[in-house]
């Protein structure tokens, strides 16, 4: 196993507190979305493994194309200019961003470089006036996020962060239940993510490109999960790293354990790992009824159950869903969905928390808004 992509894709066998505020009650609802006679115009910045899974499930969208592409690589540029039709005048390097303003062209760019290139990237596609999606991690820490935020809503232009599980019929079936009572009380949470990372050489295990491992990485998947699992904001936090290759993650995590503590009294035990595969998870537990999926986080399919039987929603494309999703606000000025940058943010709060309580020892560190 290579790289995260691969791991995401075998492990799942192939491709807030109101999580779903402003998208379709059902998940059908989107398959009854007519084509756009304008589709929503997206530019890909970074084409990396996630851009090529994002493209490819956009050929299923019915709001949104690809028409453009911001890249260092110019092999990489003529291949998808040939696969995706896109022409010369469309085409950016990371020197010439600031163009993208005289180009009418495009409407939004999706950032997917690596994570500690997204504040900078972020700032430029704000400058330029062009809406703009960032692959989680938001950023590095929250105070990146924060200008992020405020350069975005300074320029006018909308910003969203790649939560694609947001848009997934069971994950949205999990958090309708949950807000219908149908679990009772949350009790307990209990989350995991993580595979066995590959190639050393990659910039996932490069701190100043990563930012930090595999909590960076994967244990947002926990802590987001947790954070729509409860319907509440963490107000402390306490967490463990484990190293058996210090080697291999001299720079960065390479296995984190962390507790998240809630305003109700609920518990989340949450974890996430560079080391090993077969741990994608995601439990929750009420005084009434129980929910358990696994897989939990990958690229789908999503298998779930909760105490009235199995989770029977469909398989769909997770990029395709995401994207139609938020081009329908964008197109048609509806809600935001819980995707904004300040969904971004709220997990940034905990991921700087989580890290500072290693720095501490495992110290209870109680997190400031």
């Amino acid at each position: 196993m290579n790289s995260r992509r691969d791991f995401l894709q075998k492990v799942s066998l192939g491709l807030g507190v109101t999580a779903l505020s402003g998208l379709p009650a059902a998940a059908s609802d989107f398959a009854k979305i007519p084509m756009a006679d304008k589709p929503l115009r997206v530019a890909m910045m970074g084409l990396g493994g996630y851009a090529n899974i994002v493209a490819k499930g956009m050929q299923e969208c019915k709001l949104a194309k690809i028409t453009g592409v911001i890249s260092g690589t110019p092999s990489k540029v003529d291949t998808w200019k040939q696969k995706y039709g896109i022409p010369d005048g469309n085409v950016y390097n990371y020197d010439t961003v600031n163009q993208l303003k005289n180009n009418p062209d495009i409407d939004l760019v999706y950032v997917t470089t690596p994570n500690s290139l997204h504040h900078k990237h972020v700032l430029q596609i704000a400058a330029a006036g062009k809406h703009v999606i960032c692959e989680k991690p938001v950023a590095d820490n929250a105070k990146q996020a924060r200008e992020m935020i405020a350069a975005c809503e300074k320029a006018g232009v909308r910003f969203y962060i790649g939560y694609r599980l947001h848009f997934e019929p069971h994950t949205r079936e999990v958090i309708r239940m949950r807000e219908a009572g149908e679990f009772g009380k949350i009790m307990h949470v209990n989350n995991f993510m993580g595979f066995k990372i590959g190639d050393p050489t990659q910039w996932r295990l490069k701190k100043e490109l990563a930012g930090g491992g595999a909590m960076m990485d994967v244990g947002v998947y926990a802590l987001n999960g947790a954070r729509y699992s409860t319907g509440e904001e963490p107000v402390w936090v306490t967490a463990q790293e484990s190293k058996t290759d210090p080697v291999k993650f001299k720079d960065v995590d390479e296995t984190i354990t962390f507790q998240l503590g809630f305003p109700s009294g609920i518990i989340a035990n949450c974890g996430c790992t560079y080391n090993f595969n077969h741990g994608e998870r995601l439990h929750l537990m009420g005084d009434k009824g129980w929910a358990e999926m696994v897989p939990a986080f990958g690229y789908g399919p999503i298998r779930g159950n909760t105490h009235l039987g199995p989770i029977n929603q469909p398989d769909v494309n997770h990029q395709a869903y995401q994207m139609d999703g938020i081009a329908d606000c964008i197109l048609n000025n509806k809600p935001d969905p819980n995707v904004t940058g300040h969904e971004g943010l709220k997990d940034m709060i905990v991921v700087d928390a989580v890290y500072e309580s290693i720095r501490k020892g495992g110290a209870k560190i109680f997190i400031n808004k």
